[in-house]
């Protein structure tokens, strides 16, 4: 009899993780597909693709209007949102804008109060040119890329000035290799020779000194 009762149990247990467990599946199959549904993917470093050499890798992303945008697990980099860019990419997750740009560039709204009323981060790191791409902005922009609470859009107007500070982030603070970090900033944006031949020398010389 007590054999009869013991079996029962572990019968019901067993029933009941199973049904635990396909109420977790269904959550999780919701979920995906909100994200889906809002067009912002916010995807986290467990949910990226990776290299055999467990790195990850560059992929393309939407989020509404953004014309040009990529991640790496959860830094989202691209070109400038508008506010319902703003509140779709909040409602998706993120917590944290890095804008490049001068508050001047983006005229017609605010996009520092949107982001804010949103209750979203937001940094201004503002630069524009090769003649305002000096030390202190390489440094505050990898200050933010180490540190900013994450998922994070770090965006310029076309992704250009992006690529740019991505470059000593990637290879001083990550340990990827220069190339590789170069041809990673080109597709986030980066154009201007410039802008690669300083984060070229930005690096030289943090090395030199370092």
């Amino acid at each position: 009899m007590r054999d009869a009762i013991v079996l029962a149990m572990n019968q019901l247990a067993t029933a009941a993780r199973s049904a635990a467990s396909r109420s977790t599946s269904a959550g999780a199959l919701v979920l995906s597909a909100a994200w889906i549904v809002g067009g912002c993917a916010t995807s986290t470093t467990h949910d990226a693709p990776a290299k055999p050499n467990g790195m990850l890798v560059l992929e393309a992303r939407t989020c509404g209007s953004v014309q040009r945008l990529h991640a790496l697990g959860d830094d989202y980099l691209g070109s400038q949102p508008n506010a319902d860019d703003l509140r779709q990419a909040q409602a998706n997750g993120i917590k944290t804008i890095v804008s490049l740009r001068h508050a001047a560039e983006v005229a017609d709204w605010d996009e520092e109060g949107v982001a804010r009323g949103l209750g979203l981060g937001f940094v201004r790191i503002p630069w524009n040119g090769p003649g305002e791409l000096d030390d202190e902005i390489f440094d505050e922009a990898r200050a933010q890329l180490r540190g900013a609470a994450r998922p994070m859009f770090m965006h310029c107007g076309s992704g250009n000035r992006v690529g740019a500070v991505w470059i000593p982030y990637r290879v001083l603070d990550q340990g990827v290799e220069l190339e590789a970090a170069v041809a990673e900033a080109k597709v986030v944006g980066l154009k201007t020779p410039e802008f690669e031949a300083k984060a070229r020398d930005y690096i030289r010389r943090q090395r030199a000194d370092g």
